[in-house]
């Protein structure tokens, strides 16, 4: 049997190579991607869920790294405004901490440096009188309100690698590669099958390690130059409590010890509260928050909420590895987020390029970046694309979005509008499709607990390779909040048999 030959073979199906996959298939490239568990199952789907410039990175001289960050959170507002919206930040001035001004001037920059046209910008806010202020202690009297978005970050993943595969790219989750040697100017790339232990190769003219968290490990398996680049894996956790406040609106608190968290409305009933910056050595599949982790947490956030956050009010939580490029700063809390891309060559050919860091705001242009760094070894690539071009599903307006809930509830009336809101939200127009069939509630199939019912798990499974429970519950939707692990339970049984 032929070795099949591709252009671009890409290790890792996080953001960064789904990303990338997409950019290089949509420019007329054949593209192979591995990814050895299942889509956006490590850092990917483990972040803040924002789409945001990074207004702490002022601080540490990042300018380049913001502007590009705010003015791609535009871009990819546009591009899927079903999976990314609007949110507006509640900064408290914390008089014991940054001044006023600094923060002023800060948000002055924030709000000027990346071309806003979609977002609002910068008001103050007076917490005694803003329903913003009713769930604050009565010292924080004035505040500062800002724009950035929100984004369910693991679908932000699956549509990339969809669109890939729209535009020709093959994937391949749940497939591990095992080495690469180069061979006669191309990659011979041995890869294994994570189910059946079943051994193939493939070829390519370029390989890209965007195994994030894994990077180290994985560079070990590739022939490649000795070099004294190493990521530095910085932990991050996140608690999930239920719903603290009423309205829409996010915070971000500052902290004593310079950091800052953010506490922000999550799938309407819980509050979202994160983030830690912590240094981790070990297996990044063995990432999990820490009982130190936890308090930190709660004591942050009770420092200004009016009721307490405790330990025992969390009712879930989760954590995830920053793959940062090892910059050699001392402080977890100042090491870069900017991406590194390191190239390397045999002969001028059969390239390697290996990502160090990047944000899942900036992964679209990390991927034009990359390609661009390729585009002297594969002559005849396209141009860039994806700055204009909507994800699957977000062939809409970003305020048009009621009206998508409405045509869906239109086109299948036996959906509720808190169903069809859902559905929109998650698939955005691919709702349409996907609800085609159903003319009466017999056609949604088996009700997995809360409104996930057969035809939706039928489709994840169809077209967005989803093979167990935690795919569809934690990755594809976030309904692992919702029903119970016996109902959890029933669903995995039920997925195992579709796949026998």
């Amino acid at each position: 049997m032929n070795t099949p030959v591709y252009d671009v073979a890409i290790i890792g199906g996080g953001i960064n190579g789904c990303g990338i996959a997409r950019d290089a298939a949509g420019r007329g490239l054949s593209v192979f991607l591995c990814e050895q568990n299942d889509l956006a199952s490590g850092t990917s789907s483990s972040s803040t869920k924002l789409i945001h410039g990074g207004l702490r990175y002022l601080e540490y001289y990042e300018f380049r790294l913001v502007r590009e960050a705010l003015t791609e959170r535009e871009v990819l507002l546009r591009a899927a405004p079903h999976i990314i919206w609007p949110l507006r930040f509640i900064l408290p001035h914390h008089k014991g901490l940054r001044p006023a001004w600094l923060i002023r001037l800060g948000l002055f920059l924030y709000d000027n440096l990346g071309g806003r046209k979609l977002l609002p910008g910068t008001t103050t806010v007076d917490l005694t009188t803003d329903e913003a202020g009713t769930p604050l202690k009565g010292d924080f009297s004035k505040g500062f309100e800002y724009s950035d978005c929100w984004v369910i970050d693991s679908r932000l993943v699956v549509l990339n690698a969809m669109d890939a595969v729209d535009h020709g790219a093959v994937i391949h989750t749940r497939t591990t590669c095992l080495g690469a040697i180069r061979e006669n100017n191309l990659w011979t790339i041995t890869l294994a099958d994570g189910r059946t232990g079943e051994k193939r190769t493939i070829q390519a003219k370029a390989l890209v390690n965007a195994s994030g968290p894994w990077m180290d490990t994985t560079i070990a398996t590739l022939e490649h130059k000795a070099s004294k680049e190493h990521i530095r894996m910085v932990k991050g956790s996140h608690i999930i409590v239920k719903k603290i406040f009423n309205h829409s609106r996010a915070y971000i608190f500052q902290n004593a010890d310079g950091r800052i968290i953010f506490a922000i409305p999550y799938e309407q009933d819980f509050t979202l509260i994160g983030t830690t910056d912590v240094d981790f050595h070990g297996d990044p599949s063995a990432v999990a928050i820490t009982d130190d982790e936890i308090n930190y947490l709660c004591q942050a956030a009770s420092e200004y909420f009016t009721s307490p956050v405790t330990p025992e009010s969390v009712v879930s939580s989760y954590s995830g590895i920053r793959p940062l490029f090892d910059d050699g700063k001392s402080d977890a809390k100042a090491a870069t987020r900017d991406y590194v891309l390191k190239l390397e060559s045999s002969n001028e050919t059969a390239p390697l390029i290996s990502i160090y860091g990047g944000k899942i705001t900036t992964y679209r242009k990390l991927a034009e970046s990359v390609l661009e760094k390729l585009s002297p070894y594969l002559p005849g690539m396209g141009h860039p694309w994806t700055a204009d071009a909507s994800m699957p599903g977000g062939d809409f307006a970003p305020d048009k979005f009621a009206g998508e809930v409405q045509r869906l509830m239109n086109g299948c009336p036996i959906l509720s509008k808190t169903h069809a809101t859902r559905l929109v939200r998650t698939y955005g127009t691919k709702a349409l499709v996907m609800t085609r069939p159903l003319a009466k509630t017999e056609d949604m199939g088996v009700c997995f607990g809360g409104d996930l019912y057969e035809f939706e798990v039928k489709y994840l499974i169809r077209h967005e390779w989803a093979q167990t429970a935690a795919d569809v519950l934690w990755r594809r939707t976030n309904l692992g909040l919702v029903l119970s692990s016996q109902e959890a339970d029933v669903l995995q049984a039920w997925m195992e048999q579709q796949h026998q």
